[in-house]
């Protein structure tokens, strides 16, 4: 572990909202994020002026690809009335909103601020398939992009080379895929909120009534294997190994420490926050690890002056399935070639020792990319609160957690660590 690193001054974590996630077709990014901010105002409980907010910090990826539409700032202080305060977005691909985050905690800690805004916005469903894939694709490095890479290619080529390293295989792939579509109904704002088995039951009664040849799937492992059902999109990706095209919004107040209580008996304080940075995937040392998601985690848990053991809880980037395994490696939770094993077992369920993606993760809940990172630390707030109705996970005296994102073909990672003392 690195030399530890702390702040200058502590911040808290006073309210949180998130949108709905989903594809909309009647609401905007502007739509969504208010929806968002004003569950915010609402969950702090002693309640404050918005006009006491000192500066913004908005992730945001690519509006200005998907709807022609640059300069997210401004448009989100004029949207909930805090002009003339300042603005800034930051762009770290599927991470972005992370980021805002990671700069609103360093703009109290300097002193400068005492109340910042920070959030996350994405509208992502009213291009095609097609152009979203594009769109996305802008975050590969320029080596990735000429030779055709989009990023069910990216995980598939990195899914393929840890079955190959460490025997595991798409049948590992399935057990990620039936937990989160397991826990999403249990979210009222995920996106897809119905299990696997849900659908194989929905698909089997639509063949019966227009008496069609009905399916002899037996289990929710048999509807996968099942390539009609579940057709390969990028070997050995799968259907329901992707994340959905999503729309969304998602924001928290983050105060100095020393006032948190002004707002709220029950602040989240942030322990710690790291950030790394990883080379293309032709220059990786390795096809089966995220490099900046290790010093990440090296970061943040040397300023929390804990390991990996310590963490109760955890949101990571599962765009993908197999993107779970890799990063519950990566954090430290189980050893390299053990991630996969872990699921087969239980312990990432609800009800395991490591909880993972109790929101349903982003192949659930949805992955709108500007706001993901700020919904990821949203869930983490929302069970150490335990405010997570009936997906609140049964661990007593649940006091620390962390959400990690990933950015591009992981040139770009963040773990943030929240405590609740």
């Amino acid at each position: 572990m690195r030399k530890q690193k702390k702040l200058g001054r502590n911040v808290a974590v006073v309210g949180a909202g998130m949108s709905k996630f989903g594809m909309f077709k009647d609401k905007d990014s502007k739509d969504l994020f208010v929806e968002a901010f004003k569950e915010m105002i609402a969950s702090v409980d002693k309640g404050f002026d918005p006009n006491d907010i000192e500066a913004l910090y908005l992730g945001n990826f690519s509006n200005d690809f998907f709807m022609h539409q640059s300069h997210w700032g401004p448009i989100i202080t004029d949207l909930v009335g805090i002009t003339p305060k300042p603005a800034t977005r930051t762009e770290g691909a599927c991470a972005s909103s992370a980021l805002a985050f990671r700069e609103g905690v360093f703009a109290i800690a300097s002193g400068f601020y005492d109340i910042v805004l920070v959030g996350g916005v994405e509208e992502m469903s009213k291009c095609s398939t097609t152009e979203v894939a594009e769109g996305l694709a802008l975050a590969t490095v320029p080596y990735e992009g000429k030779v055709g890479f989009t990023f069910p290619g990216v995980f598939g080529v990195l899914a393929t080379a840890y079955f190959a390293k460490y025997g595991a295989s798409h049948e590992h792939l399935m057990n990620v895929t039936i937990k989160s579509h397991n826990i999403a109904p249990l979210n009222p704002k995920a996106q897809f909120g119905v299990t696997i088995r849900d659908i194989m039951n929905k698909k089997i009664a639509a063949a019966e009534k227009k008496g069609k040849p009905v399916p002899q799937w037996t289990d929710e492992k048999d509807f996968l294997r099942d390539p009609r059902a579940n057709p390969v999109v990028a070997w050995p990706m799968h259907l329901y190994d992707c994340c959905p095209i999503s729309d969304g919004g998602a924001c928290m107040l983050l105060v100095a420490e020393e006032i948190a209580k002004n707002f709220t008996d029950n602040p989240l304080h942030v322990m710690g926050i790291g950030q790394g940075s990883g080379k293309g995937l032709h220059a990786a040392e390795a096809l089966t690890s995220f490099e900046a998601t290790r010093n990440a985690a090296d970061e943040a848990y040397g300023m929390a002056g804990i390991g990996p053991e310590d963490i109760q809880i955890a949101e990571v980037h599962d765009c993908f399935s197999m993107a779970e395994i890799m990063h519950i490696e990566d954090l430290g939770f189980f050893k390299p070639g053990e991630g996969y094993k872990a699921v087969e077992e239980g312990l990432t369920k609800l009800d395991g020792s490591k909880p993972i993606n109790t929101s349903g993760g982003l192949k659930c809940k949805g992955h709108p990319v500007g706001a993901t990172g700020i919904a990821q630390i949203y869930e983490i707030w929302t069970q150490l609160r335990n405010e997570a109705g009936p997906r609140q996970v049964p661990i007593k005296d649940l006091r620390i957690g962390g959400a990690h994102n990933l950015g591009g073909t992981g040139g770009t990672c963040t773990l943030t660590i929240l405590e609740r003392r």
